[in-house]
């Protein structure tokens, strides 16, 4: 069975929104402090160097919504496998990306009670890319086959069997769903078209929301850790003004992840990102709101969009990690 991850992507960004929306409020109204901006939490990289380096101050500012690959595996390990009569299943992700093995190895991410993962295995497209070499596999010489679409919630078939994308980064679409969103949620803003301003380099961009001279909302996309660091000494010292900041470990995002395909001979790895970039905006738009699939999981299978369980299935937490004490100071 393959399954293609758009109906996780869809539910990350409809509960990043909410969260988004949350947080916002709990700022303007309430005063609460540390919840903005929010930190968008689907990259394990920026999540472990968080974790490790920066621990306690900056976790509070990270989206507690799971990245879509937990959001599948939730999806996989309770939904479908209670369908097909609870029956085990060994979940496998393909990823471009060498630390979404370390994601699915998180303790958050082990039903204690069965002993499962939400994800078993991730292999990534060089590992991918290998397998198919070893085996003399050329994917050009192979037949197309739609993907397997084991919903088991009505009108199934009138979901579309291609692959799909949402607008915006090649990163999930983060920043441009959650502000027009926030756009028309908090202000009455409907905005159709986006227009970054990149800062100190390409890899930094930021957009605003701007009436009578005043800024409503500011976001920006943060890619690789030389920006990150920047960002995380702004908020250090108080001087960060964003909303909301799309974070993404790898330079240019996730479609030029670690574990992403290697280009050809004679082809840089910028012209292969350009590449792939090209092929993303190619493919059909698709709106997490009208997924009649994810509205229907949301319904029979999470009691509603604000219920408990949606809550403790959707998201998770983060933990500081200690540092170990210097060598030379141990007594022995």
């Amino acid at each position: 069975m393959v399954v293609d991850m758009t109906i996780a992507e869809d539910i990350s960004l409809l509960e990043s929104q909410k969260e988004f929306i949350r947080r916002y409020r709990a700022t303007e109204s309430d005063g609460i402090k540390n919840v903005l901006p929010m930190l968008a939490s689907s990259c394990p990289g920026w999540v472990c160097y968080a974790e490790k380096t920066h621990g306690s101050y900056i976790l509070p500012y990270i989206a507690t919504t799971k990245s879509p690959q937990q959001i599948m595996g939730s999806i996989i390990k309770n939904w479908i496998a209670h369908n097909l009569g609870d029956r085990p299943i060994y979940h496998i992700t393909v990823m471009p990306c060498y630390d979404k093995k370390l994601e699915a190895a998180r303790e958050d991410f082990l039903n204690k009670e069965t002993q499962s993962r939400d994800v078993d295995c991730v292999i990534t497209a060089i590992e991918l890319e290998q397998m198919l070499e070893k085996d003399g596999i050329s994917l050009d010489s192979l037949d197309n086959s739609t993907i397997s679409q084991p919903w088991f919630v009505k009108g199934n078939n009138e979901i579309s069997p291609f692959l799909t994308k949402h607008v915006g980064s090649g990163s999930g679409g983060y920043a441009d769903y959650i502000f027009k969103y926030a756009a028309e949620e908090l202000f009455g803003e409907d905005i159709e078209n986006l227009e970054y301003k990149s800062l100190r380099n390409p890899d930094f961009r930021e957009v605003l929301l701007q009436k009578e001279g005043k800024v409503l909302l500011r976001f920006a996309i943060a890619n690789g850790f030389r920006n990150i660091q920047n960002l995380v000494q702004k908020l250090k010292r108080g001087k960060s003004q964003y909303h909301y900041v799309e974070v993404m470990a790898c330079p240019s995002g996730c479609l030029n992840g670690g574990a992403q395909v290697r280009p050809g001979d004679g082809i840089t790895i910028k012209e292969l990102t350009t590449r792939l970039e090209n092929l993303y905006e190619s493919l059909p738009c698709t709106s997490p709101e009208e997924n009649k699939v994810v509205k229907e999981l949301y319904d029979s299978w999470l009691g509603g969009q604000e219920s408990d369980k949606c809550n403790a299935i959707l998201h998770t937490q983060y933990h500081a990690v200690e540092k170990a004490p210097n060598a030379l100071n141990i007594k022995w």
